[in-house]
This record gives structure tokens, C-alpha cells and sequence, in this order.
């Protein structure tokens, strides 16, 4: 199951770092997507929004002002779900989503990976 992590940062104090950390962790496959490139535990933050194939959840760290320019490119990856962390809730992109069978979740990625829900 691989996640794409979208706002990724390589600031330890961040949510999206601390998810890199727990998915690491947990041994899940993953992707790091951010504004900046750097690392991540050993993940490169990628700042090209590339076609990875066989993404199974996107876990978005982005507010939703800054989210319109990453709509088609998620929509492009077709993931199974796609996770909205506390404060990134949009109901136009969840209705996006929704539209095209993509599973939308309003939970927070550390909470799900620590209560074995993920």
C-alpha cells in the first residue's frame, strides 16, 4: 500500500513530518510531494508532481487555499482514498473526489496509524 504525502516538509514540528515518521515507521511504502526538496528519515521530498503509479492513499498536508493547483493531479493518480488531515478539509475537492469513486476520508493520518486503522 503505497501513500503519497502531499505537503511534505523537512521541518520536524510539521504534521506531514511527523506522518513521513509514522508511515516509516509502520513500514509503509511512501512518496514525499512538497513545495522545497530535502529529506525525510531517507525520503527524498519530490517537488515534481510525477505519475507514481499505484498510489493507495494521498494524506494531504496542504490548506485548502493552497489545494486547486494539485486537483487534476490527484485526480490523474487515481488513488483509492484520499485523506484529509485536520484543517485541510475542502468540500469542493471531496466532491471532485467523490465524483470520480475516489474514497474521501476526514481523518488525521497519526491517529488512524496509531489505532491500527490505517
Amino acid at each position: 500500500m503505497k501513500t503519497l504525502v502531499v505537503g511534505a516538509s523537512t521541518n520536524p514540528e510539521r504534521y506531514a513530518y511527523k506522518a513521513i515518521e509514522k508511515l516509516s515507521m509502520h513500514k509503509h511504502e511512501l512518496i514525499a510531494l512538497g513545495l522545497r526538496t530535502g529529506k525525510v528519515l531517507g525520503h527524498t521530498i519530490a517537488t515534481e508532481k510525477l505519475q507514481w503509479k499505484d498510489i493507495d492513499t494521498v494524506s494531504l498536508y496542504l490548506g485548502p487555499a493552497r489545494q486547486e493547483p494539485y486537483f487534476d493531479y490527484i485526480l490523474s493518480l487515481k488513488p483509492r482514498r484520499v485523506l484529509f488531515n485536520p484543517g485541510t478539509e475542502n468540500p469542493v475537492f471531496e466532491s471532485l473526489l467523490k465524483a470520480k469513486g475516489i474514497l474521501v476520508e476526514r481523518a488525521c493520518t497519526l491517529v488512524l496509524l496509531a489505532t491500527n486503522q490505517y
